[in-house]
């Protein structure tokens, strides 16, 4: 091992203590996907973070989300640069840090976020902090956080930022969730949401069920179809996930709508896709009712290229000179802003943050000591780019 890695790694060492405070301060930081104050909060925080190591930075306003944060250091530095992506909301409503704030037992630590993403955060922070301790000057390191991944970007440019800020990058480093059993996501399927909803005619179910219309029996039949479309072959899934309709037992009820969840490899795959949709929603199975269709925005897909799998080697190379074991390469089902470093042609792993599990639950957990290891990942990776 270089002297280089192992002078960042002591740096990491040296401030463990720092990055558990700075880790327990992020995630006692209300930053629900709904609280843009809160999410706004801790932009500012990772802004003054980075600001104290010579970055530029630049805080982007959204109107109706959190905010994006954006710093550099190096920018002058001759190679193209690193990413180290992530965002900065959580699934938890306001509220949450009162009843768990960040606790640490038998080297696990608890609360809003520890896992989902605010430690990932911190092994980025304390990566570039160790590089630039360390005098590393191959690269420029930039950091994108986003304000509103958790909820897909509905309301705002995000994923145009990631892929303009990315284009030109060497590789991308995403900060998300890590597994404990050394996965390391190589792709990711995107997801689409489709709202469907019955109109029918609501009568007395008792003095004249006759002359009612079942937004209810209508909508059933569509979700037995939705249901059927899922292809396991292309990993096309589709799932009615919720479902709402009626009023009170006793009337023949006239609305009911289902919303869909769609998950899908292949960005080409979203066209077809609606199309099924669009056709599920065209039958008519209780004459007299309507329907309608509306989509709401997701996440594209990560997909893997031969330039995500060159970048996987390197960290695998790594992790394997650091004693780790030996990762492996993952295919999942939830998405991730990888998709869009991806979609500007950036190699990107993801997965890159602390280890843990139960994540967008009251008992999401991460494991102490993967914040000081995915640190010094981070850093070494970043190093071993050159190296070859």
């Amino acid at each position: 091992m270089n002297s280089q890695k192992e002078q960042a790694f002591q740096f990491i060492d040296e401030h463990r203590d720092e990055m558990l405070t700075l880790w327990q301060e992020f995630v006692n930081m209300e930053s629900g996907s709904q609280n843009k104050p809160g999410i706004d909060a801790v932009a500012s925080k990772i802004q003054q973070v980075l600001a104290n190591e010579g970055a530029v930075t630049q805080i982007i306003e959204m109107e109706q989300a959190g905010n994006m944060m954006i710093g550099e250091v190096g920018a002058d530095r001759k190679k193209p640069k690193v990413l180290f992506l992530g965002h900065m909301d959580t699934v938890f409503p306001v509220g949450t840090v009162a009843k768990r704030s960040f606790t640490i037992r038998d080297g696990v630590a608890y609360g809003p976020g520890v896992l989902d993403m605010k430690g990932g955060i911190v092994a980025a922070l304390y990566a570039m902090k160790a590089l630039q301790a360390v005098q590393y000057s191959a690269r420029p390191l930039k950091m994108i956080l986003a304000g509103d991944e958790e909820i897909a970007h509905v309301k705002s440019n995000a994923a145009d930022v990631f892929m303009a800020e990315a284009r030109g990058s060497a590789a991308a480093f995403n900060c998300e969730t890590g597994f404990t059993d050394n996965a390391i996501v190589v792709g990711r399927k995107g997801s689409a949401l489709f709202e469907i909803e019955i109109k029918g005619v609501a009568v007395h179910a008792g003095n004249e069920p006759e002359n009612g219309r079942s937004a209810i029996l209508e909508i059933a039949h569509k979700v037995i179809d939705i249901q059927n479309l899922t292809n396991w072959e292309t990993g096309t899934t589709f799932n009615v996930g919720l479902i709402q309709g009626g009023t009170v037992p006793n009337a023949v009820p006239g609305q009911a709508k289902v919303v869909v969840d769609v998950r899908y490899l292949e960005p080409a795959l979203l066209p077809e896709i609606r199309r099924q949709v669009q056709e599920v929603a065209a039958k008519t199975y209780v004459q007299g009712t309507t329907t309608t269709v509306a989509e709401i925005p997701g996440i594209a897909p990560m997909k893997r290229t031969s330039g995500v799998d060159e970048l996987f080697s390197i960290v695998k190379k790594t992790y394997e000179e650091m004693d780790l074991g030996t990762p492996y390469a993952k295919l999942v089902g939830g998405g991730s802003d990888s998709a869009y470093s991806v979609m500007a042609g950036v190699p990107t792993v993801c997965a890159m943050g602390v280890k843990g599990g139960r994540n967008h639950s009251p008992e999401e957990f991460a494991i102490v000591e993967s914040l000081f290891e995915r640190a010094k990942l981070l850093a070494a990776c970043i190093i071993n780019l050159d190296a070859e």
